[in-house]
């Protein structure tokens, strides 16, 4: 009989993406189930009987809810007891995050294995939390900030996860030579901030070469962005979080982004030089983080969004595109940092630290 797994994730497309990836990784040898809140459900697309739905509570947002939402949180870890118990669950992974409280109290009363996964270049609060109690933290690098230095031996470094159909796609080989391709990516809770500055930096650019815009944003955003784009004779393909930003990259020469963990993964894999705008109020500053790490590797440029405006931005991305031979050294990089990477090779290492804990 399979070993059965449970996968915890919700929230946003950073942490449900990635669980959904360990799930395509881990179906063929195990017998997985996942858990979501109803925010993360809109970024899965899995059979509904693998899918358990709970709600967990931010117990920050709204400190007169505070004694409710404790004994609501209490009420889910009853709950994930029983779902753990009923389905004989043999062990959890967390992809982080608030959500994944009750399971994780549930998963360690009854004694079983928890494994955590940390994408980001700073060790979040929910994993700090349960470091303690699990086998092995999945991570990129040994190199985490806060990480207790007690646990470091807990550290198992994977390349990045990238979703399977990345590896199919040939690495990006444009170069920006007659056209620019710029690709504006915003994660999955949108940036307003790019919606506002980009506009006018794409005008800008517009007035100095052929462009071409890929942009992702909110569905409420599409339509003005579409209009003032036109209205401009700018050629631009706008999308969504959902749809499949794989193709817009592979078909890019530029890009300018948040720096989540799994965008800046998949920029670098398909060779994309990219400059990050890290979201200035992430958690302990993670995303800075984030791009730091591959800054430090010279695959990108960061821009500080609080020192920056259209024209700054405008400045920047010209100053990138008629500096060819930097623009070449990052390219050149980013094809050094993931040329080992495969899914099969992913896979091996997850299935093997699962088995042999």
């Amino acid at each position: 009989m399979k070993k059965k797994i449970l996968i915890s994730t919700g929230g946003t497309g950073g942490h449900v993406i990635p669980a959904s990836i360990f799930f395509e990784h881990l179906k063929n040898d195990f017998d997985v189930f996942l858990s979501s809140d109803e925010r993360g459900m809109k970024f899965l697309n899995l059979e509904k009987d693998k899918i358990k739905i709970i709600n967990t509570p931010n117990l920050k947002n709204n400190l007169f809810l505070l004694p409710f939402n404790f004994f609501l949180i209490i009420f889910l870890t009853i709950k994930s007891f029983f779902f753990i118990r009923k389905n004989n669950i043999d062990a959890l992974i967390s992809t982080g995050g608030y959500m994944s409280l009750p399971l994780c109290i549930s998963a360690k009363i009854l004694n079983l294995k928890i494994y955590l996964f940390e994408p980001n270049m700073v060790i979040g609060r929910a994993n700090i939390f349960f470091i303690k109690l699990c086998e092995k933290i999945f991570c990129y690098s040994n190199n985490i900030k806060n990480f207790p230095k007690k646990y470091l031996d807990k550290i198992t470094v994977i390349n990045p996860l990238l979703r399977k159909k990345f590896y199919s796609i040939k690495s990006n080989d444009k170069n920006i030579i007659d056209e620019v391709k710029l690709l504006i990516i915003g994660g999955s809770q949108g940036a307003e901030f790019f919606d506002q500055e980009v506009k006018t930096v794409a005008l800008n650019l517009s007035k100095k070469y052929k462009l071409t815009i890929y942009q992702q944003s909110n569905n409420e955003n599409i339509k003005v962005l579409k209009s003032f784009y036109n209205s401009e004779n700018i050629n631009c393909k706008l999308f969504n979080f959902k749809e499949n930003v794989s193709e817009f990259i592979s078909d890019s020469n530029l890009c300018i982004t948040r720096a989540g963990a799994s965008t800046l993964a998949e920029l670098t894999f398909l060779n994309v030089p990219y400059l990050t705008v890290p979201y200035p109020f992430a958690k302990d500053n993670h995303q800075y983080e984030n791009a730091l790490f591959y800054k430090n590797k010279n695959c990108c440029w960061i821009l500080n969004q609080n020192d920056i405006n259209s024209d700054v931005l405008s400045k920047k991305l010209i100053q990138i595109i008629e500096n060819k031979d930097d623009y070449l050294e990052k390219k050149k990089n980013m094809k050094n940092f993931s040329y080992q990477s495969s899914w099969n090779n992913i896979n091996e290492k997850i299935i093997k630290i699962i088995n042999e804990n």
